[in-house]
């Protein structure tokens, strides 16, 4: 695996080697790898795994012939993401509640 430092921005090479790293499914395999692993539970794991597989293909095909409704998409946000509520001191003063009147 190799990835290119571009700028001396390493940790942006960090970020795509990670990513990489993820997509390839090594940090999966480090983990099951931690512990002993029976051969029967690697049997049980691996027929779950493929059937898993089946299941996503069997419905992928079946959304391009039309047969199951795709799933809807997520919403997107504007590009600067959600809206969220500022913090605390750079919040600046808060205005004051009217008071009723009589």
């Amino acid at each position: 695996m190799q990835v290119l430092v571009r700028d001396n921005n390493v940790d942006q090479a960090l970020r795509v080697l990670k990513k990489k790293m993820q997509r390839e499914g090594v940090f999966r395999e480090m983990k099951q790898r931690k512990a002993y692993e029976k051969p029967s539970e690697r049997k049980t794991r691996e027929k779950a795994e493929a059937v898993r597989r089946a299941r996503k293909a069997a419905r992928k095909q079946a959304i391009r012939e039309g047969l199951i409704a795709a799933p809807k998409p997520k919403p997107r946000f504007a590009a600067g993401g959600p809206r969220r509520p500022a913090s605390g001191a750079s919040a600046g003063p808060r205005p004051q509640a009217a008071e009723p009147k009589v």
